[in-house]
């Protein structure tokens, strides 16, 4: 078969292809950031913990309770929301009327706090999940080969991130959000209890960030550490697409992970970087990202 710009498309296809998956995560990750900064103005440092604990909640439901990869799918987003509608009501409330830099440093704090406890109690060597046995294998396409399971991490990251979209910015319920948010007291005038919708947002937006660990544990292996280095890259996506923007954290997470697997093809030695590098230039041109509103 031909190649392109002398690389064989199999290796330049497959490699877009793990560009895809790993935008898949910086998608679902930093839609949770958005969400959360969107509607309730907090910058949430602790969301790469809550995608390590997504993860190992999966792997605790199979070890302790027998519980397989569809149960965790389910059962692990709602445990980490859960925690995290407790984490707003009990602590983050509180620094809703302060600067933002204090919601920041206590989200920074509650990270490491997680993650020294997982550390402490499962080691950093990091634990196996398997695939489950009925998406085990791929399908060879011709010009590249496309692992099932992989296929379906990226067609499940479309559906949940463009349907946090439409859900937010059509319809009754995501209007409430939005409202609750710009003017809590006429809203909760008209009988709506914005601390419920508050927290309800915050939980929602850790358990993304929950099933997105739940997606990742049977390709990274489950470590107490998986989410400390993903939530730099994610804050970058976030900036670039434009704080607060819902479909700005989308299309940048899948275009910037597109961007980092074929940075890998043509040139390796700034695939870790290419992201910080966007970054930058996008920064200086729109400094309010490419989808976020200037002032």
């Amino acid at each position: 078969m031909f190649e392109i710009l002398g690389i064989p498309p199999q290796a330049l296809f497959g490699q877009m292809l793990l560009g895809l998956i790993n935008g898949s995560f910086y998608a679902m990750l930093s839609l949770g950031l958005a969400v959360i900064f969107g509607m309730l103005n907090i910058i949430n440092f602790a969301h790469g913990a809550f995608y390590m604990m997504g993860a190992f909640a999966a792997w605790m439901l199979l070890a302790y309770l027998g519980l397989g990869f569809y149960w965790a799918l389910l059962l692990a987003p709602l445990l980490v929301g859960s925690f995290g509608i407790l984490v707003e009501r009990t602590m983050l409330c509180r620094l809703y009327r302060l600067d933002h830099l204090y919601g920041l440093l206590f989200t920074f704090g509650l990270a490491l706090v997680i993650q020294g406890l997982f550390r402490q109690e499962f080691g950093a060597s990091g634990l196996p999940y398997g695939i489950p046995a009925e998406m085990r294998g791929g399908s060879n396409l011709g010009f590249m080969f496309l692992p099932y399971y992989r296929g379906f991490v990226l067609a499940a990251s479309v559906v949940v991130c463009f349907g946090t979209w439409f859900v937010i910015e059509r319809t009754k319920l995501g209007a409430y959000l939005r409202a609750g948010t710009e003017n809590p007291t006429l809203v909760q005038a008209f009988g709506v209890n914005v601390p419920r919708i508050i927290a309800l947002t915050y939980g929602f937006g850790v358990a993304l960030a929950g099933l997105a660990g739940v997606l990742a544990a049977p390709i990274y292996s489950v470590n107490p550490l998986m989410g400390s280095d993903l939530i730099i890259v994610v804050f970058a996506v976030v900036v670039i697409g434009g704080l607060g923007s819902v479909l700005g954290a989308i299309v940048t997470g899948f275009g910037l992970g597109l961007i980092e697997g074929l940075t890998k093809v043509f040139y390796p030695e700034a695939s870790s970087t290419v992201i910080f590098v966007v970054m930058a230039l996008v920064l200086l041109v729109r400094p309010a990202g490419l989808f976020g509103r200037e002032g």
